[in-house]
């Protein structure tokens, strides 16, 4: 999988589509991955041991990677992620400007 944490990424398609947000956290078995403040829904829960209150949380549900478009950090434009080796060492690049990721 070519996201990962960290990287800032907008939405392709789906009712979040042109949304904008950092990856929080990847699935790599699942090709998923959880992007902060994009495909958040209320979830209504009962009072339990482990949450006392209940009552209605927001909760992000997970993303297709296929929906999602690493953002340049040069250009500000998204688009897919490479790799190539440079000096021995393999590295992540954006593939529309050749801008390196970290």
């Amino acid at each position: 999988m070519k996201i990962k944490k960290g990287d800032r990424v907008q939405v392709l398609t789906g009712k979040d589509r042109g949304a904008e947000g950092e990856v929080v956290h990847v699935n790599p078995d699942r090709n998923k991955v959880l992007v902060e403040g994009v495909n958040v829904v209320k979830r209504h829960t009962r009072p339990t041991q482990a949450n006392q209150q209940g009552g209605i949380i927001e909760k992000i549900l997970p993303l297709d990677v296929s929906n999602i478009a690493v953002i340049c950090p040069k250009t500000g434009k998204p688009g897919r992620v490479g790799y190539r080796v440079e000096a021995g060492s393999k590295v992540r690049y954006h593939k529309a400007s050749g801008e390196e990721l970290s």
